[in-house]
């Protein structure tokens, strides 16, 4: 049975990006496996919190791939450990995040348990630019002949 695209239509071309990275959602969705929270914690700022109790900073990855954020967990199996009861599974995980352009990763850090992966939005510089008016009459007067002489452009912090 072939995979019939809800993109494959000839009036949407260039949108195969869109449906990779629709696939990718929907396979990492499957697994619910580590829980995670995602809040705001500011106007531009976003906290994505992952519980993986039980894992050390050694057996963590966090990775950013395009517009694919990656958090891989491995668990080793330490030999020589009899367990008498075993609710606790060594177990490995691969959770992804598609995040938006322009979205920035300022800081992770594991805090009792629980992964914290710190994400920006940056505000972006707000140009105020000055664009010289001419006049467009051959004798107008003390007007300047052709183009605009000068653009002034200027650049203001926005915080």
């Amino acid at each position: 049975m072939s995979h019939v695209s809800l993109f494959s239509s000839p009036l949407l071309l260039g949108f195969d990006r869109v449906e990779r990275m629709l696939d990718r959602v929907a396979k990492s969705a499957n697994d619910g496996y580590p829980p995670y929270n995602i809040e705001q914690i500011g106007e531009n700022s976003l906290r994505i919190s992952l519980a993986v109790a039980g894992f050390t900073l050694d057996q963590l990855t966090v990775s950013l791939e395009d517009n694919q954020l990656t958090i891989r967990g491995e668990q080793i199996e330490e030999p020589g450990r009899v367990y008498l009861h075993r609710g606790i599974a060594a177990r490995q995980f691969q959770r992804s995040f598609v995040i938006a352009e322009g979205i920035q990763v300022s800081a992770a850090r594991l805090d009792n348990g629980l992964l914290h992966i710190e994400l920006q939005r940056p505000k972006p510089a707000s140009v105020t630019r000055n664009i010289e008016i001419t006049n467009s009459q051959p004798n107008g007067g003390q007007a300047h002949s052709g183009a605009a002489q000068q653009i002034d452009a200027t650049t203001v912090d926005p915080q």
